[in-house]
Parts: C-alpha cells; sequence; structure tokens
C-alpha cells in the first residue's frame, strides 16, 4: 500500500529552523524527521512512499536524490574514481518526491497525488509527528469497517503541569495534566480511492470541510491509539524527540506492547 507524506507546509512554528529548509527535513537525532516517520511504516514493511512537497521542495528532492551517500558507506579508488556502495542497514524504500504546490492545502496536496496512485486504499500522513502505531493493526481496522476513511485518534501530550484546588486553597501542583479523555487528530489515515470527491479545493486544508463531511456522511472512522505520540510543533518538541533518539529504542519504534483499538465514528 502506498504512503503519502504530507510535506509541503511552510513549518511557521519552527521558524528558526524553517528559514532555509523545509519543517519535513529538520533533523532529529541528525536525520530529517521525515525519515524518522518513514522507519515507522517501513517497520511493517511498507516502504513505497510519495512525499507531497511545496514549500522549498527542491531541498527534499535533492535530500532523497543522494540518500545513497548519506544511508550507505562507499568505498572509492582513488585512482579511478570508482565507487562502491556498501549499505549500512537494510533499506528498499521507494521514494517519489512530487512538487504540489508551494501554497496548496492538505487535501490539495493528496488531490494533485491522483495520478501519481495505485488503484485501491493508501495511507497517508504528517511528516512531523512521531508514534508507535502499530500500521498493520491500522490497515486491518480499516478494511473490517467498509468505510472510506480511518484516521488515527491519540491523546495529546501534556505540555503544562497543573494545580490541584479545593475551593480557592491551592491543594497540590500535579506534573502532568490528564488527557485521558481528550481524542485529537494524530494523522496516519487510510483512505479509500473514493475520498478524491472530497478534494475539491486546493486551498482547503484536510482537516476542515474534507474530514468534517466524511464524519457527517458517516465515512469516517477512528483508529484509537493509547501508545506513544508526539507532534514537532516547536523547538521544544524537537529537542525532546532528539533527546529520544539517544535511547536504544527510541518510543516511535516500540512495537511489543499490545495497544487497545475499536471501532469509533468520528464527530468533527
Amino acid at each position: 500500500m502506498q504512503t503519502i507524506l504530507l510535506a509541503g507546509g511552510l513549518g511557521s512554528s519552527l521558524a528558526e529552523e524553517t528559514v532555509t529548509i523545509p519543517k519535513p527535513m529538520v533533523e532529529v537525532g541528525g536525520r530529517p524527521i521525515i525519515t524518522r516517520v518513514m522507519d515507522i511504516y517501513s517497520h511493517f514493511g511498507h516502504n513505497d512512499f510519495i512525499v507531497a512537497a511545496g514549500y522549498k521542495s527542491l531541498c527534499i528532492k535533492q535530500y532523497f536524490a543522494n540518500y545513497h551517500l548519506v544511508a550507505n558507506n562507499i568505498t572509492v579508488s582513488l585512482d579511478s574514481g570508482k565507487m562502491d556502495f556498501v549499505p549500512a542497514s537494510p533499506g528498499g524504500w521507494n521514494v517519489s518526491v512530487v512538487d504540489t504546490g508551494p501554497r496548496t492545502m492538505s487535501s490539495g496536496r493528496i488531490r494533485r497525488l491522483k495520478e501519481w496512485l495505485r488503484p485501491g486504499p493508501f495511507m497517508v500522513t504528517y511528516s512531523d509527528g512521531l508514534g508507535n502505531i502499530d500500521i498493520n493493526a491500522l490497515i486491518e481496522f480499516h478494511k473490517s469497517h467498509g468505510k472510506l476513511a480511518t484516521i488515527t485518534a491519540v491523546q495529546p501530550p501534556a505540555r503544562f503541569g497543573g494545580i490541584e484546588l479545593d475551593g480557592e486553597r491551592v491543594e497540590a501542583f500535579t506534573e502532568k495534566v490528564s488527557q485521558s479523555d481528550t481524542w485529537i487528530n494524530g494523522g496516519f489515515f487510510i483512505f479509500e480511492p473514493e475520498v478524491m470527491d472530497y478534494f475539491v479545493d486546493d486551498m482547503e486544508p484536510l482537516e476542515q470541510s474534507p474530514l468534517r463531511q466524511m464524519a457527517q456522511d458517516c465515512e469516517l472512522m477512528a483508529f484509537k491509539h493509547e501508545g506513544f505520540w508526539h507532534p514537532m510543533d516547536t523547538i521544544r518538541d524537537r529537542n525532546m524527540l532528539d533527546d529520544l533518539c539517544e535511547e536504544e529504542t527510541p518510543p516511535w519504534l516500540r512495537f511489543n506492547e499490545e495497544r487497545p483499538s475499536d471501532i469509533t465514528a468520528l464527530a468533527m
């Protein structure tokens, strides 16, 4: 199944980094975050990617055009200049980078890739959020409900500490605010080809009219993910994800634990 990586936005919330590079190319643990997202899919054997590029798309094209130099060790004959590549790790990715316009919104980017897609369902995700999503379980979930679209619902990370009050008296400080009852769009979509009928305006974000109309038509279902998920919205987020790369296996690649999921109609 093909996977579309939405990678065309301006990334203004990370302006310190994205003045010179697009947000998906911001490095986490020494590698662009887009490749960290691809690792999640690759873990489950899904290696066919289409990058929906836009802002500074040439930067993304150049990176993948030269990826064989980045990902492999090399042996060079200094007499002839002949170069041999020695794989440093298993690869197998097939990556198409398509310029979908510098200011196109997310639903428009997907629509512009229609001719690049093979028949059948396809996956879509953002290029700036990491989570240990069980992709195979997500696919089985999508097949089970028979609707046009599946969204992965996640619980947002608590960004602030809280205080517990008894009237006006402070009882205690808490390290994290409980988010157990809050679900948000975490990306990691699966769409049937018919969803293209919902993408009619290049300037319409996916999260607005398209997904809302699917929900109204009872064609949008939510796969609940209760494991690790974290976006890269700020420099602080980037630094935190960067630190997690120091672990032997970062949390977005830990798939050993069973994760509950159920079929839920998503109201937006």
